[in-house]
Formats: structure tokens, C-alpha cells, sequence
């Protein structure tokens, strides 16, 4: 049977460390013990509380399924559909109507057909959502306590650094100074020309890009 296989990651760090690969690995493992084929993989970066209308790859899968006739999409666990109970459960339930299967690899359970035959796996699917919903808030608040920690200990945490926070940025402040700095019967360079000076001599901006005169600024 060929199988859509559903990965989904909440953040950035996710997608370059190992979560889409832990991911596949497990529904790879599922699908070839019970002789199912992958025909698709649709990856999403987007929070777990987020609903089907912005979720950009999974309407594309659920587009591609009413097109191509597979009919089952395999993800690693439900918390990789959705970490807050009220979304998976909206999920699961959207894609019962439109005749999809769901299966959790971790499980091997059909969920979507669990929850439309059977009234005690529904409940114990519900109770799967409320404990991933909670070791979610869990998470949260104990990344929210260690940052607070890491602020009190050293002012920053979080954020993108600034220039001033890097060798190179200092250098390319120092820089900005330099050629901004009225010189007698001269006036300073403009914000412009600064960038453009800036750029000649190999400089970027923190997010790599060629500096403008409003970055300047």
C-alpha cells in the first residue's frame, strides 16, 4: 500500500539537527515491517499549535491524496500532527471526513479510524493529546525559567547579537565611525556611500546580505 509519510519540526534548530531524520527513520521502519511504500514525504516547519489553514505542506499533501488516490498518511506519533490537544483532535477529525487514514508509526494504530469506530480509543486518543498538550507547557515553562536564570547571570539570552557582540560586527562599527566622521573642511561621508564602501571592502550584514544605506543608519 503506498503511504504519504507527514514531518513535521516547530523550529529552525530542528530542521538542521535531527528531527526530520528521526522522523522518516521511524515511519521508514513502520512502513517496511508491514510492506507499505513511501510514494511521498511532506516536511513542515511550522508550531504544533498552528491549525490545517496555515499549514502550507500539509494542505498540499491532503490536495495531493484527493488527487492520486493514496489514502494514508503515516506520521512518527500524533505530537509530530500537533502538541496542543484541540488542534490534533480538529485535525484528526478533519482528515476522518475526507476518508483519510492517519497512522501513528510509534503505534501502528489508525487513529482516524480508531476515533470513528471505536468510543474507548477515541478516549484514549484524547488522553494521548491532553499529556502531549501538557509536556508541551512543561517544556515551555522550564525553557522560560532557564532563560530567565540566563538573563539574571550574564543581561542577555536570547536574540540575534549585535554588532557590538562580535568581533566582526565591532569591526565593522569602528568602520561606520571612520568613514562617517567629519574631517576638517570635509564633511562625512553619507549612510549610502558608507555602504557602498562598506561592501567593497567585503564587509556583510548580520544576515548576509550587501549593506544599505538604511542598515547603516
Amino acid at each position: 500500500m503506498k503511504v504519504y509519510a507527514y514531518l513535521r519540526v516547530s523550529g529552525k534548530g530542528q530542521i538542521t539537527g535531527t528531527g526530520y531524520d528521526r522522523q522518516l527513520e521511524t515511519i521508514q521502519g513502520y512502513c517496511s515491517r508491514e510492506g507499505h511504500e513511501i510514494d511521498k514525504v511532506f516536511q513542515e516547519q511550522v508550531s504544533g499549535t498552528t491549525d490545517e489553514t496555515d499549514r502550507s505542506e500539509f494542505k498540499a499533501m491532503v490536495s495531493e491524496i484527493m488527487k492520486d488516490g493514496v489514502d494514508t498518511i503515516v506520521v512518527e506519533s500524533l505530537d509530530r500532527l500537533a502538541r496542543e490537544y484541540r488542534i490534533q483532535e480538529q485535525l484528526l477529525i478533519y482528515l476522518a471526513s475526507k476518508g483519510i487514514n492517519l497512522i501513528s508509526a510509534n503505534t501502528g494504530e489508525n487513529v482516524t479510524q480508531a476515533i470513528s469506530e471505536d468510543p474507548m480509543k477515541k478516549a484514549l486518543i484524547q488522553i494521548q493529546g491532553v499529556f502531549a498538550e501538557l509536556d508541551k507547557s512543561l517544556t515551555v515553562k522550564k525553557l522560560r525559567k532557564a532563560r530567565e536564570r540566563i538573563r539574571e547571570q550574564e543581561g542577555k539570552c536570547e536574540g540575534r547579537k549585535g554588532y557590538s557582540e562580535t568581533e566582526q560586527g565591532a569591526k565593522i562599527l569602528k568602520e561606520i565611525k571612520r568613514l562617517r566622521r567629519k574631517r576638517k573642511g570635509r564633511v562625512g561621508m553619507t549612510f549610502n556611500a558608507v555602504a557602498d564602501a562598506l561592501n567593497d571592502q567585503g564587509f556583510r550584514a548580520d544576515n548576509g546580505n550587501l549593506f544599505t544605506g538604511n542598515t547603516v543608519r
